[in-house]
């Protein structure tokens, strides 16, 4: 492992100053919060940075803020934190469940919202150093590769899935993300956040080598709003979606007055099912209605070679999930 000096950021434009400093001085620098990410990217010498900016020296950046228009979330909240905190379980029950699905206790008991967000793919072929898209080269090995866990839908030219869980409950909760940087802060809509590779194939998002994501904003819960993740892994523990579902609904009573559908696992990015959402909208939850919804959720899906069974995997995870939240008290 490479050697490397540590700078400890007294807040986020602090943190963004001194990665732009050290990129002035010919140095590399990476944003550190838990660490768990950045850790196994330098151990792999993916990463190779010169400075790391340790983040948690930042106070208050953990907290939870509720006011009358919803809570303001610090990007360096644990998830262990965050999957505990009884506001988020109780009316944003999809993003504790989401957090409460990453990875192991362990992680979570140091991993952050921020980090979740941004960490990057774990595709084995950018993991193990192959001069793929994400790494500078001109190719992705999965397309014509080993492929099973990548993208049946907004792939090309690579095909990496988005690995976090809390990215597809923010944007099903129409989460606003809040960006510090050397010049200034920024705000974007976390439909605005993440970026498909047809539109910069190095990267997952917006974000630029000096700015960090410091905070989340999530709109008050309306009354009759309902909410839930679903995950489907290979194994139980320590592992990424290979297809999950963030559904938030609005019922009165048993119709549906609106629905979020975000998927995870399936895309370079956490992929909202707009189609399905108008298919629910203003109706009942019937059998026909639910076999509709999954029809339209696979719509435009393009597997690959090993990945085909992710098609009806999402089809009927997106039924179940929806019948059952539909039927929740």
């Amino acid at each position: 492992m490479r050697t490397f000096t540590n700078a400890n950021a007294r807040d986020a434009r602090h943190a963004a100053s001194l990665a732009k400093d050290a990129k002035a001085a010919g140095r590399r620098a990476s944003f550190a919060g838990g660490g768990s990410d950045l850790l196994a990217l330098v151990k792999d010498q993916i990463v190779k940075p010169d400075v790391i900016v340790r983040l948690t020296s930042i106070r208050g950046a953990d907290k939870i803020e509720r006011s009358a228009s919803g809570l303001t979330i610090g990007g360096l909240i644990t998830l262990d934190a965050l999957q505990r905190d009884e506001s988020v379980r109780g009316q944003y029950t999809v993003l504790a469940e989401a957090a409460g699905a990453v990875a192991t206790p362990q992680i979570r008991n140091v991993g952050t919202l921020a980090g979740n967000v941004c960490q990057r793919p774990w595709c084995w072929y950018y993991r193990n150093g192959f001069p793929c898209y994400k790494a500078g080269g001109n190719q992705c090995f999965s397309f014509a590769g080993e492929n099973e866990f990548h993208a049946i839908f907004g792939g090309g030219p690579s095909y990496i899935v988005h690995p976090s869980d809390t990215a597809p409950a923010l944007m099903a909760l129409g989460a606003t993300f809040s960006i510090s940087g050397p010049n200034g802060d920024r705000k974007l809509a976390a439909s605005e956040f993440f970026t498909l590779p047809r539109q910069n194939a190095a990267k997952e998002n917006v974000l630029a080598d000096d700015e960090v994501l410091t905070a989340v904003q999530i709109p008050a819960a309306k009354t009759g709003v309902r909410s839930t993740y679903k995950k489907l892994m290979d194994r139980e523990a320590w592992t990424h979606a290979v297809v999950s579902a963030a559904v938030v609904l609005e019922m009165d009573k048993d119709v549906v007055r609106s629905a979020r559908v975000v998927l995870g696992g399936v895309a370079p990015i956490p992929w909202r099912l707009p189609e399905v959402e108008k298919v629910l909208t203003g109706q009942k939850i019937t059998d026909a209605v639910l076999q509709k919804a999954g029809d339209v959720a696979i719509a435009g899906a393009r597997p690959l070679s090993q990945n085909a069974y992710k098609v009806p995997l999402t089809r009927n995870l997106v039924k179940r999930t929806i019948k059952e939240l539909a039927g929740r008290v």
